[in-house]
């Protein structure tokens, strides 16, 4: 797994290789998302796009391109509970309120990767992106054993 994919987001990049991986046609796509080809070639170049564009290639290349940037909220933001806020101000929005972090399989893979790989520690995992050490440990525990036992 590129471990760059959350931290530099080039989200053009990305539906380009996704179109590729799926071999859809162009006509279909321009046709899906009411744009001429050019607008379409334009979108691959580009680092950002509007989020109505992209919940329409979300639905045309069934997949969730906005996780991807949730996986860098998770890994690149810090965690709501290790920032002092003021907690009046926060009980009174009108924002909808989500359930912790919930880490998904990539997430999980890219940090038993690094610990496995010796490219971090878990104390520098547990600095840089706010993860748990206990976590960590049964990641380690329950996803490396489950891999050594796969190969």
């Amino acid at each position: 797994m590129n471990s760059n994919i959350f931290k530099n987001i080039h989200i053009g990049t990305l539906l380009k290789k996704r179109v590729l991986e799926l071999n859809i046609n162009e006509s279909r796509i321009c046709s899906f998302l009411s744009l001429s080809p050019v607008e379409v070639l334009d979108m691959y170049k580009k680092e950002s796009i509007d989020s109505n564009y992209l919940l329409m290639w979300s639905k045309l290349l069934e997949y969730d391109f906005f996780r991807i940037y949730s996986q860098h909220l998770i890994l690149y933001a810090p965690a709501a509970s290790t920032i002092t806020r003021n907690t009046s101000t926060s009980d009174q929005s009108s924002m909808p309120k989500f359930r912790k972090n919930i880490y998904t399989k990539e997430v999980i893979d890219f940090m038993t990767e690094l610990i496995t790989t010796q490219q971090k520690t878990v104390n520098e995992i547990t600095l840089e992106y706010g993860i748990p050490k206990s976590t960590l440990n049964k990641w380690i525990a329950k996803y490396t054993k489950s891999k050594t036992e796969a190969d």
